[in-house]
């Protein structure tokens, strides 16, 4: 297993301005009103939530991000055994709720939380069409380049004891 520097994490991370922001939310909040899903989280590969719309009120985002990244990394290294580069939709049933994932260019998820009041297919359909314009959002950010500025910060303390916690919880430690 490869370690990454600080220096390696702090280069990498996702940088967004505002207006990176409301762009992602308005493709966001058109997925969630042609998919009927109950909400739409943006989250990167590293567990860090990007952006979130729809109904959030009841949702741990933090939590969420953290596992969302881990499921997706599983994924990752899933498909590997079977000679894929990775896999870029999975989906998770539940008895009342669902989980849709879809890989945004090489960097982010969106992840869409729904139940039975619309269908797997409809979700995935828009889910497609929205990562591919959510991935046009990263590449026009990543031709910009990240830099000082008005850029949005990253709690990375907040995130990583927030991970911790909920790690701590989920394994009874």
């Amino acid at each position: 297993m490869t370690h990454r520097s600080d220096q390696d994490l702090r280069d990498s991370a996702l940088v967004f301005y505002k207006e990176d922001i409301e762009a992602l939310d308005s493709i966001l909040d058109a997925f969630l009103k042609k998919s009927a899903a109950r909400c739409a989280l943006l989250i990167d590969q590293d567990g860090h939530a990007i952006t979130s719309r729809g109904q959030t009120k009841n949702v741990d985002l933090d939590t969420i991000s953290a596992l969302v990244a881990g499921s997706f990394a599983a994924t990752r290294a899933l498909a590997h055994q079977f000679g894929e580069e990775e896999f870029t939709a999975l989906f998770h049933q539940g008895r009342s709720g669902n989980i849709q994932l879809s890989l945004v260019g090489d960097r982010a998820l969106l992840t869409a939380l729904f139940d039975d009041t619309t269908t797997i297919g409809m979700v995935r359909l828009y889910a497609t069409e929205a990562a591919k314009r959510l991935g046009g959002v990263f590449a026009q950010r990543q031709r910009r380049g990240a830099g000082p500025g008005d850029a949005l910060p990253v709690d990375r303390e907040g995130f990583l004891r927030e991970t911790h916690g909920a790690l701590d919880d989920l394994l009874g430690s």
